[in-house]
C-alpha cells in the first residue's frame, strides 16, 4: 500500500479550490449562490476525532504489542490496514472538500462583503480548518500503522513475529 502524498493532496486542493472559485463566480452570475451548511466543519472535525481516536488506540495496542507486555490486546493486520485505508480515503476526500469550500470562502470574500456573505465565508473557513484536520490525523494514523524497520522478513510484509 503506498504512503500519502502531501503534494498530491496539496495538488487536489488546488485544483479544486480554483475549480470552486470559478464555479461560484458562474453560479453567481446566473443567480444566488447556494449557502455553505453549517454542519459542514462539524462533520469535518467529527471525521478528524475520529481518526485521531483510532491512530491513539492503535498506537497505544501496538506499543504493548511490541513491548510485549503480559496480557497485551494485539492489533490484528487487517484491522490496521483497514484503518489504514479509510485515513487514507478520509483524506483524499477532505482534500477535495476542503479545496471545494476554500474556493467558494474566497470567491465569498472578494465578491463583497455583507452579513449574509461574511458568515458564509467563516463556514468556509471553519469547514477548509476542519479539513486540514482531517488530513493530519489521516496522516498520523498512516504513521502509527507503519511497520518499523526490520519487521518485514522471511516471512513477508504484514506478518507478525511471535
Amino acid at each position: 500500500m503506498k504512503q500519502l502524498r502531501i503534494k498530491v493532496l496539496v495538488g487536489l486542493f488546488l485544483v479544486m479550490g480554483i475549480l470552486a472559485w470559478a464555479g461560484a463566480r458562474l453560479w453567481d452570475s446566473f443567480g444566488t449562490l447556494p449557502s455553505v451548511p453549517v454542519a459542514a466543519p462539524i462533520v469535518l472535525a467529527l471525521i478528524a476525532a475520529v481518526l485521531a481516536a483510532t491512530a491513539f488506540s492503535l498506537r497505544s495496542r501496538l506499543r504493548a504489542q511490541r513491548e510485549r507486555r503480559p496480557g497485551a490486546k494485539g492489533v490484528e493486520p487487517l484491522v490496521a490496514a483497514r484503518a489504514v485505508v479509510f485515513g487514507q480515503a478520509s483524506a483524499l476526500v477532505a482534500s477535495l472538500v476542503a479545496g471545494l469550500y476554500g474556493g467558494v470562502g474566497a470567491f465569498l470574500l472578494t465578491s463583497g462583503v455583507d452579513d449574509a456573505r461574511s458568515s458564509q465565508a467563516v463556514y468556509a473557513g471553519l469547514s477548509v480548518v476542519a479539513g486540514a484536520g482531517v488530513i493530519a490525523a489521516a496522516i498520523f494514523l498512516e504513521r502509527v500503522c507503519k511497520l518499523p524497520e526490520g519487521e518485514e522478513g522471511d516471512d513477508g510484509p504484514g506478518a507478525t513475529r511471535a
